[in-house]
């Protein structure tokens, strides 16, 4: 080990490039021997090169404050990256795959034959108080029967190195953009890692996708028509909805450039009505259209869900599909795979406790300073609880709203996310990191190769989001025979 990581603490995580002991994990050696050649200097000065590339490529974000007032960010992104080998991941893909097409199966059951709650697999009161169960959905099966087309399943590392599903994120999931933008700049600045490292490509993506979209079209047509729909540019994603639709070569819409006639969905444009055949929605079920849902949606697109109903317009991901994003129904989905595949999950997840349940809820408020609890459908790390870090008043508050609301709570241990070497203002220092991979489905299911790596860059945080200071890292599926 040489004086480069000297000072480097990986004895309280995981590490994914040094290991207890301090010795280089042999997936790190080819990034650790440029590492050391550049110097920390120079990295620094990688780092700033990185910042420059990113500005100039309009990469950001926009984030809200308490008061409502919006900011827009520029992408952060962390030079030195992750390592998965490519036998590790091959893993992990088919537990996603299984993962997926068991979700699938549990939302097209849920909406018809409801089977799972008769056979007694999971309690039907879970999921009928969800507020993400549409009733108006019942009866209905998309193609394929495939609701949720686009999911970005978090996964972490926990302290023995085994990867785990944190939670399933299947209503409109972001991120891919930076994911793929991330490589992009990673190739401009960085470009040693891709000549020494044999590093798989991510950059199919928005081909995957356009042919997920097509598969999804309900009824057979020679030229189909397809477009992306956003709430606008206000929403915090509308920099990844402008990228995917430009990747895509489709449309970018709002609910105004779209009208319905004779139950299809048509798109102004200056030379007349155009048909719709299928629409990758990035707004919330609720918003989607005004004659049945939220009265007072102007995102929306009037008659909208009549057409998807009637097969004559596909939208990805389904209307409904949040009934299984939620994070007391995660809780279940081992025992769906069981169910639904008679086979065992290939990929494990958290232990979860549910506050609905009377000896779950007692166990949480005894325990609740070992505990991290989250609201069972908020996102983006807003509303958790980390028991250990948080203060008496924060731990005394959070029991007060899971006795008023226990339906809306789960908790689960904390679990030690892993860790790998992040630049910092004076050194290079371990950070803690999640991962959310990508995984369409269609007729077929694609799970990209690697993901979204997001980094706490705070020094101690779990909390990876960006929309809360957190960063990102390029993912680098390579192979074991580097």
């Amino acid at each position: 080990m040489s004086d480069f990581w000297k000072n480097y603490d990986s004895k309280s995580t995981f590490d994914g490039y040094i290991s207890k002991d301090k010795k280089l994990r042999s997936h790190a050696k080819i990034i650790s021997s440029i590492l050391e050649k550049y110097g920390k200097k120079r990295l620094q000065e990688i780092e700033l090169n990185c910042q420059s590339t990113i500005n100039a490529r309009g990469i950001n974000f926009r984030v809200y404050s308490a008061s409502n007032r919006a900011e827009e960010k520029k992408w952060p992104l962390d030079i030195i990256p992750r390592i998965i080998t490519k036998s590790q991941w091959k893993t992990v893909s088919i537990g996603l795959s299984q993962r997926i097409k068991a979700l699938n199966l549990f939302i097209d059951d849920v909406y018809n034959q409801k089977k799972i709650f008769k056979d007694k697999i999971i309690p039907k009161e879970l999921v009928f108080n969800s507020p993400q169960y549409l009733k108006e959905c019942d009866g209905f099966s998309p193609k394929h029967k495939a609701w949720a087309n686009i999911s970005g399943t978090d996964l972490i590392k926990n302290i023995n190195g085994n990867f785990l599903v944190l939670e399933d994120n299947l209503r409109v999931p972001s991120g891919v953009s930076y994911m793929l933008e991330n490589r992009m700049v990673m190739r401009d600045i960085f470009p040693e890692l891709f000549t020494r490292y044999k590093v798989s490509s991510v950059h199919q993506y928005a081909n995957k996708l356009y042919n997920c979209m097509t598969e999804c079209i309900p009824k057979k047509t020679n030229n189909p028509h397809m477009v992306l729909l956003t709430p606008g540019v206000y929403n915090s994603a509308y920099f990844e909805h402008e990228f995917l639709a430009e990747q895509m070569g489709i449309a970018l819409v709002e609910g105004k450039d779209l009208f319905v006639e004779n139950d299809n969905v048509y798109m102004k444009t200056v030379k007349g009505p155009l048909k719709v055949d299928c629409i990758y929605r990035r707004l919330d079920d609720n918003f989607i259209d005004p004659k049945v849902f939220f009265k007072g949606s102007l995102l929306g697109v009037p008659g909208l869900f009549k057409c998807w109903r009637k097969g004559n317009v596909g939208i990805i991901n389904a209307l409904g599909t949040g009934v299984a994003d939620d994070k007391a129904v995660y809780s279940y989905v081992e025992k769906m795979i069981v169910y639904y595949l008679g086979e065992q999950p290939k990929i494990d997840q958290v232990e979860t406790f549910l506050c609905n349940i009377k000896t779950h809820r007692n166990h949480v408020i005894s325990n609740i300073s070992k505990l991290v609890v989250k609201p069972a459908n908020a996102s983006g790390g807003y509303g958790i609880m980390i028991g250990p870090k948080a203060s008496k008043k924060e731990k005394d508050e959070m029991i007060k709203k899971i006795k008023r609301d226990p339906r809306n709570y789960i908790a689960q241990p904390l679990e030690i996310l892993s860790t790998v070497p992040t630049i910092t203002p004076d050194n290079i220092e371990p950070r803690h990191l999640d991962l959310r991979p990508f995984i369409l489905t269609g007729k077929s299911t694609y799970v990209t190769t690697g993901g979204l790596t997001r980094v706490a860059l705070k020094k101690g945080s779990t909390i990876v989001n960006s929309s809360q200071g957190g960063g990102s890292k390029d993912t680098l599926i390579v192979d074991s025979r580097n």
